[in-house]
């Protein structure tokens, strides 16, 4: 099974692609450009939102919903928003269809008796219809804060597509804020921004880099963005998440403003911020190998498959039911596990099988293991062999479980360290977005300089680190003054 899987080290955008389909994450819709989320991926994605809808609620946040569509004049609003969206938006003109031709040659076009009077616009995010309503909402200072969160679908008409990456439509969570005081808007970024970065780390073992936007980078309508940057494989970043400092800008488009406790009237002051189904292809990136997936235990839909091991009928009875008595403990250790007894398919077929999912473990049960009361675990991460006693598996197995999360975690932290570098000259930093990998080096600010430096090597600003120290010296690429270095990468 593994051979049909394209090497890394082959064409690592081909074996990315693979590993979605042959795992069953999801595969490619009749319409272009959009993907189909399989009972996989689904999954994977449920087990996501389950954990950070869980973490936003214990900051306060709750869940809303609001419409797919939105009145175009509402793009219109934000000057810098509709300029960052308007290529990507989908537009609805009519509410129905008409048949034309004859049988056999029918065409089905727009009814121009159902044209809108206002087109609509497809979800591409969400500020605008949110924060419409936020203007019907807020009256007092002792309305706020607003502290929403939804989970929705978005649609952006993307010229290059990649599974789970960048799809027309993907899926997502969305928070949008509003706050009486620009310091607690920015007190807010700054808490989502940190659980991202747990959620990516302690649950993904994804290390990330954390930092705050250039002008050039930055969301479309906001003062500030900040966001977690994530290393994959092949040494290209993949922004993981988003958390976005608006300032007044859409509370001053559509007049969201509260009476303040001396009287007066003041405008609200906004944050937004999401993470969406490209983590699971961060997933996929980060930690897969020419086998398949690797999924940390944490997030992974299945922990634990038991494949029992016979030759005849009667030790197939036993092995079995020796299973399914080991499937109960560990479920009611928490474990997330299944018995995998299909008599149709051999073990060798199975190993490969569930190594291509990723199940973090395989617990392998044949004759002698049940006379000695014990089971061989194998690890996906590097199948490594532990045999466990019977007694005492609700706690070995979720201890080997955090192991390997554990492991997981340390392996692309340090493949992140062995590939981050400072560079000086501009020819190291041509040399070093080649290679791969995290580039540490001084830039002037200018965002035409910026543009200069995208151009010419395809590599952007990332991150510029929230702690950075005091390192003034020449921008790598133009040579005016620079404070200090900004991570450069080339990216997803």
């Amino acid at each position: 099974m593994a051979k049909e899987i394209t090497p890394r080290a082959t064409d690592y955008a081909r074996w990315y692609t693979d590993v979605v389909l042959k795992s069953q994450l999801a595969d490619y819709s009749p319409v272009k450009g959009c993907m189909v989320i399989r009972p996989n991926g689904y999954a994977l994605w449920e087990n996501i939102q389950k954990t950070l809808d869980g973490m936003f609620k214990e900051t306060g946040h709750v869940n809303a919903y609001f419409p797919l569509f939105i009145p175009k004049s509402f793009l219109a609003k934000e000057a810098e928003h509709v300029e960052g969206f308007a290529k990507e938006c989908a537009i609805v003109t009519h509410t129905r269809l008409k048949a034309t031709g004859e049988s056999g040659h029918m065409s089905v076009v727009p009814d121009p008796e159902s044209a809108l009077e206002e087109e609509l616009v497809v979800r591409p995010t969400s500020e605008t219809i949110i924060y419409s309503m936020f203007a019907k909402w807020v009256q007092s200072w002792r309305d706020l804060p607003i502290l929403l969160n939804q989970w929705a679908n978005i649609v952006r008409w993307e010229m290059r597509t990649r599974l789970f990456l960048r799809t027309t439509e993907f899926l997502w969570q969305e928070g949008h804020t509003a706050h009486a005081t620009h310091e607690e808007a920015e007190e807010e970024v700054l808490r989502i921004l940190e659980i991202y970065r747990r959620f990516a780390e302690d649950y993904l073992a994804l290390p990330v880099l954390t930092g705050v936007k250039t002008e050039k980078e930055k969301f479309a309508g906001a003062l500030r963005t900040y966001a977690i940057e994530a290393l994959m494989q092949d040494g290209r970043a993949l922004q993981a998440g988003t958390s976005h400092d608006l300032g007044q800008n859409f509370a001053r488009a559509f007049d969201v403003r509260f009476q303040a406790a001396s009287g007066g009237w003041e405008h609200v002051w906004n944050t937004s911020w999401g993470v969406s189904t490209r983590l699971i292809g961060a997933v996929v990136m980060a930690h897969g190998d020419d086998d398949g997936l690797i999924l940390p235990p944490r997030i992974a839909p299945l922990q634990a498959v038991i494949v029992p091991i016979w030759r005849n009928d009667e030790q197939q009875r036993e092995t079995v039911a020796a299973a399914r008595e080991i499937e109960g403990r560990l479920r009611r250790a928490g474990v997330s596990v299944r018995v995998d007894d299909r008599d149709s398919v051999n073990p060798g077929f199975k190993y490969a099988e569930w190594e291509l999912r990723g199940v973090p473990l395989r617990l392998e049960l044949g004759p002698r293991d049940v006379a000695s009361g014990s089971v061989m675990a194998v690890s996906r991460l590097d199948r490594s062999k532990t045999p466990l006693p019977w007694d005492g598996l609700g706690e070995s197995v979720p201890a080997l479980l955090e192991a390997i999360q554990g492991a997981l975690f340390e392996r692309a932290r340090q493949r992140r360290e062995e590939t981050t570098r400072g560079v000086d000259s501009w020819e190291a930093f041509v040399a070093g977005v080649e290679s791969g990998g995290f580039l540490l080096a001084r830039h002037c600010g200018g965002t035409e300089c910026e543009v200069q430096i995208q151009d010419e090597t395809k590599a952007t600003v990332r991150v510029i680190p929230p702690d950075r120290p005091d390192d003034p010296g020449p921008c790598v690429r133009c040579g005016a003054p620079a404070a200090g270095r900004v991570v450069f990468a080339r990216a997803y």
